[in-house]
């Protein structure tokens, strides 16, 4: 069975799930919290690591993540979709973990770049098989591209000595733990 088979059956539509403009309007909001968070992980970095000779990259990453909340925050007023009520948790939650690896070292702060990257191309992935079968294309359109673009992120993070960082196997375990987590409480809450 191929992967995307697999996704598929695994979100087949069982009895209890939210209703299709709920279902919709939970990933709008944890997409959005997302990228929040995304932006904010990436302004921890480069308080931290702005002037070094990896400033330029983290700034690209940073633009990309900051085009992808708009989109995000354009698409939660169209639809009429309301935030997650931890986005003040996010705010200082994706700082302090930007900050905080890049203080770690820049191979830290780009293993939490892969291992953050990493979970949202799956959710992404995730979120686009749903997407086809409930034919909400605009929105399958954005998660495939932006899906993407994250994993470009991530292959740029490894290409920057990701791998390098001491301790990365927990480091990214923890940093996707937490990432899967957030997404879990987001789409809820």
């Amino acid at each position: 069975m191929t992967a995307a088979a697999k996704r598929a059956k695994r979100f087949s539509r069982m009895p209890g799930d939210p209703p299709r403009d709920e279902m919709l309007a939970r990933m709008i909001r944890v997409d959005q919290a997302g990228e929040y968070g995304a932006k904010r992980i990436y302004e921890g970095q480069l308080a931290v690591l702005g002037q070094s000779k990896d400033g330029p990259v983290l700034r690209e990453m940073a633009a990309v993540e900051e085009r992808h909340l708009e989109t995000f925050n354009e698409l939660m007023v169209r639809r009429r979709v309301r935030p997650t009520v931890l986005t003040p948790v996010w705010h200082v939650a994706g700082f302090a973990l930007g900050a905080g690896t890049a203080l770690m070292g820049r191979e830290a702060a780009m293993a939490c770049t892969v291992a953050v990257e990493e979970v949202i191309e799956e959710h992404y992935a995730d979120q686009a098989v749903r997407l086809e079968r409930e034919g909400d294309p605009e929105l399958t359109g954005i998660v495939e591209r932006f899906g993407a673009e994250e994993a470009e992120h991530r292959e740029t993070a490894l290409e920057h000595d990701a791998e390098k960082a001491p301790g990365y196997e927990p480091l990214t375990a923890a940093v996707k733990a937490g990432s899967r987590l957030a997404i879990w409480l987001s789409e809820r809450v």
